[in-house]
């Protein structure tokens, strides 16, 4: 299993679109073939900090999810909305298997 966690940090007048336009990215993405799981968390501390948890069968399933046109939209749509970079980092789970 392929586990990316991505940390983004959004600036605090878009956290609400912010919120909306993950949603349903991740509603797209928990269809899509070789998906296992996919989170969207806000921190309690600071909420215009975010994870993404996202879980794939395989690194060809976890490819393809940044070929689909819900995340091209999302990418796009948030792109200017972060406060900086998004930051994810790449793991290979150990348990589960």
């Amino acid at each position: 299993m392929i586990v990316t966690i991505v940390e983004i940090f959004v600036l605090p007048e878009h956290i609400e679109d912010f919120i909306a336009a993950t949603i349903t990215n991740h509603e797209h993405s928990i269809t899509e073939p070789g998906n296992r799981r996919f989170d969207a968390l806000q921190s309690r501390d600071d909420p215009s900090k975010f994870l993404l948890y996202e879980a794939y069968d395989s690194e060809a399933a976890a490819k393809a999810h940044k070929e689909t046109t819900h995340y091209l939209k999302w990418k796009e749509t948030v792109a200017d909305w972060m406060a900086r970079q998004r930051i994810g980092v790449p793991y290979q789970a150990i348990r589960p298997a």
